[in-house]
């Protein structure tokens, strides 16, 4: 019987911190005035493994590494070659896990091919502005642009394919940045995902009118090219669209405007072992608590299992019940 919640939803999707510690501060996630490292702790990868190797087993089919930055932790590339020895499916049917990570892609270039052949599948890339200079400032990382795009070009040689930018839209601040990742896409042979920006950052300043949303990126965009929508399958966070001359693809992930909480199929886990049902949740499940005190493989599955049954319905963004998360992104995970 696969993972579910009491809504239905199946959850086949993990996505696991294995740092809060970060090399960027990006002034719409970090303040700055903490410095950038860990603040709730990091677990051994052993620790990381075992409750992955529960979840596979209960129907896990993903796994994304996230932080912080994921490749600040020594020892990464073995963990990928570890869990990519897992197998997911139940009943004999087993499949290779897809494991995928998500980097500010500052360290990628030299990483990039012992990844891939440790077992990873995919990347994703933090990149919010295509101009050396707007990157620093939103960075606070002078310098950073070229290291940056070494390493997407790097994890494009390597196959770590489909190869995702990410840029998180902001207005007032990057929004004049969409027809330029367009450009972008169109030259790096990169899929780029604009994001709708949420209320996860740690300054709380977050209000309606800074979300750059999903009508407004595809009416700029169409200034520069025209596009055209793929079909959309449920699960997927992202709208993807190709241009009308089939160079290039451009993805929006709208959770501000088009919330897409009904089919999720998603976990975290935070670096320091606590289960996050949504991004938005204002309490942790403690895993590895369960694992400290002794807990048995099947006695970490039933906790999963009556966490996981109290999933979010969805978020509340925008509404007047609206509570911030318990935790800021990078603290979370993206």
């Amino acid at each position: 019987m696969f993972l579910s919640d009491k809504f239905g939803r199946r959850i086949a999707d993990l996505r696991i911190s294995i740092t809060d510690r970060c090399n960027y501060k990006c002034v719409y996630c970090r303040t700055g005035n903490e410095g950038a490292g860990a603040f709730y702790g990091d677990l051994p990868f052993a620790d990381y493994l075992r409750m992955t190797r529960v979840l596979v087993g209960m129907g896990i089919t993903k796994v994304r590494l996230t932080g912080g930055e994921p490749l600040l932790r020594k020892g990464v590339v073995e963990f990928v070659r570890e869990l990519a020895s897992l197998r997911s499916g139940k009943n004999g049917n087993s499949e290779p896990l897809d494991i995928a990570l998500t980097t500010n892609g500052h360290l990628l270039a030299e990483l990039a091919q012992p990844l891939k052949e440790a077992g990873l599948t995919r990347v994703t890339v933090s990149m919010d502005a295509v101009d050396p200079d707007r990157f620093a400032r939103i960075t606070r990382v002078p310098g950073g642009y070229d290291r940056v795009l070494a390493g997407i070009r790097a994890a494009r040689r390597a196959g770590l394919w489909p190869l995702k930018v990410n840029c998180v839209l902001m207005r007032g601040f990057n929004e004049d940045q969409i027809i330029p990742f367009g450009m972008f896409a169109r030259e790096e042979g990169v899929t780029v995902r604009f994001i709708e920006f949420m209320p996860l950052e740690e300054d709380r300043l977050w209000t309606p009118t800074t979300v750059v949303t999903l009508e407004e990126i595809l009416t700029r965009m169409a200034e520069y090219r025209s596009l055209v929508e793929f079909p959309h399958a449920r699960s997927e966070t992202a709208r993807r669209y190709h241009f009308d001359d089939g160079i290039g693809e451009i993805g929006i992930i709208a959770p501000v405007s088009h919330p897409f909480c009904g089919h999720c199929s998603r976990i975290r886990i935070t670096s320091d072992g606590k289960i996050r049902t949504c991004l938005f949740s204002v309490w942790d499940h403690d895993l590895y608590a369960e694992m400290r005190r002794g807990a048995s493989d099947d006695e970490l599955a039933e906790f999963i299992r009556g966490v996981v049954m109290k999933k979010e319905e969805r978020h509340h963004i925008g509404e007047p019940d609206f509570v911030p998360a318990s935790r800021t992104m990078v603290h979370i995970g993206g």
